[in-house]
Formats: C-alpha cells, structure tokens, sequence
C-alpha cells in the first residue's frame, strides 16, 4: 500500500516538474519564433515548423516504438486544418504583425473557444462559476484588443484570435475522437503535422514572399523549434498527461503565456498598454478560475 502512495506521489512530483518545464520551454517558444521571422517570411517558416515537426514527431514515435499506424484518417484531417494549417498560419502571421508577448496570450484565451464550442459539440454546458471566468476573459480580451486604436495592430489581433479559435475547434474535435475510440497523442500529433504542412506548403509555394535566409543562426532557431518545442515539449506532455490530473494538467495554460510575455519584455524590449496590462490580468485571473473549477470538479468525482 505505501508503495502505491509512494509510487502516486512521485508520479504527481515528476508531472509538476514536467508542467513547470513545459512552461518555460512553450514560453520562451513565442520569443524564438518571433526572431525567426527575422530570417524567412511568414508562410515559408509556417512551412518549415510544421514539417520539421512532423518529421522529428515521426522519429519521436519511432525511438519510443510507439505505433506508427494513422486512425481515424477523416477526423485526423479536420484536425489537421484546424489544429495545424490554419492555427499555425494564423499564429505565425500575428506574430509577423504584433509583439511576440500579446499575440501568446491572445491564442491562450483557447480555453474560452473550447468552452463555448464543446457546448453544441459535445454537449458540455457552461456552468456558473465558468460564465464569470467567461465574461471576465472576454472583457480582458477588449481592452487587450483596444477597439479605439483599430488602426494599430488590427491585423496582428485578428489572426491571433483566429488562430485561438481553430486551436480550439481542434481541441473539441479531438475530445470527440478521444471518446470514440483510444488514440495516443503523439501519434495523432505526429499525423496532423505531416497532414497539416501539405495545405501550409501549397499555400507558400503559390505566395511570392522574400527568400528565406538561411544562416548559421536560422538553423539553430529551426532546430529548437522542431527537436524541442515540438517533438519533444509534446512528448513531455503526453507523459504529463499520464501523470496528472486533467486540472493540474491546465496550470500549462496559465504558465505559458506568462512566461512569454516577461521573456518578450526582457529579450525582444516589447512593452504594453496600461489597457493590454489591464486585460492580461483579467485574462490571467480568467484562466486560473476555469483551472479552479476544473480542480473542483476533480474533488467531486473523487468522493
């Protein structure tokens, strides 16, 4: 019995340290990125991400002998455009156009699209607490937005709340597979990205964009952004996931984007609004309440 309690403790242990790290790793990922579009342009990087991504995930699988087999081939598409093609194009673009700090937590307000579509979807209400979380985290998103200055960076705050929105059609799609039928996250990672980066490649071969700079510096920025915050920040999670419970698991959400914009501040000298502070707060505030309630409802099934 003490071993198992032991075994459990330890378990929780490592999938803290792992969500801690993850943290660091997703957050500085938004800087390397933004530095990135300093060597190639928008839609040959999307490219370059999403491929490589696919490449090391396939090799990820096949070091950790994971099956390589593709399931469910007409949702992994849906998920695949959404998750990948039009979340990485849109988050890429709003990067090119905005501070690498406010566009993070522009595509962490996820978690509000989530709600709100998995209700029609998959027929999850939003309950009490989750509408204040709701309400709050759409305020916030107003003043971020800044409505009054629509000439300033309209572009960059489009695309980043696009790219949320299709992060979070991608999530929902995913939860409905998942309760279908077991699939590994890897492996459905590892194929959205290889399905993903065709459309991606389609779009830039036909786009007249600058060539891509391809210096000693870019090729380490595309190593990071390949071998470790994709291949293996998503192996880290899907062992996190394992791990922890599903609320703990969201504390990712919150650490992130925070660790995105200190980083943006202290590395890429990016400042904010007394109003984009304002609505970070309350996004900020936001997602801890929806982590909250996700630790309630924990509690409730375990008694």
């Amino acid at each position: 019995m003490m071993s198992k309690l032991n075994s459990a403790g330890k378990s929780r242990l490592w999938g803290a340290w792992g969500i801690l790290l993850l943290s660091l790793l997703w957050g500085y990922t938004w800087v390397v990125a933004k530095q990135a579009l300093d060597f190639a342009p928008p839609l040959a990087l999307t490219f370059i991400r999403v491929a490589g991504g696919a490449v090391a995930l396939f090799l990820a699988l096949k070091l950790l002998r994971q099956p390589l087999r593709l399931q469910a081939p007409r949702t992994v598409l849906f998920i695949s455009l959404c998750q990948v093609s039009a979340f990485m194009l849109l988050q890429t673009f709003s990067l090119k156009f905005g501070a690498a700090g406010k566009t993070a937590v522009l595509v962490y307000t996820m978690p509000i699209w989530t709600l709100l579509l998995a209700w029609p979807v998959l027929g999850e209400r939003v309950r009490g607490m989750q509408w204040l979380a709701v309400s709050g985290m759409l305020i916030g998103l107003f003043l971020i937005i800044e409505p009054w200055e629509i000439e300033s960076g309209w572009l960059s705050n489009v695309c980043g709340i696009g790219a949320a929105v299709f992060w979070a059609m991608g999530t929902v799609l995913v939860k409905a597979l998942r309760r279908q039928q077991q699939v590994s996250l890897l492996s459905l990672t590892a194929w959205s990205n290889l399905i993903g980066c065709v459309p991606v490649g389609l779009i830039a071969s036909l786009a007249d964009e600058p060539p891509i700079q391809w210096t000693p510096e870019f090729l380490v920025i595309v190593l990071v952004l390949t071998l470790i915050s994709t291949a293996f920040c998503w192996w880290l999670w899907t062992s996190i996931l394992d791990r922890v419970p599903a609320w703990e698991a969201s504390l990712l959400v919150l650490g992130t984007p925070v660790i995105a914009i200190v980083s943006s501040r202290v590395i890429l000298d990016e400042a904010f609004s007394r109003y984009e502070v304002a609505g970070i707060l309350l996004i900020g505030l936001g997602l801890v309440l929806l982590s909250f309630v996700s630790w309630l409802r924990e509690r409730q099934l375990q008694a």
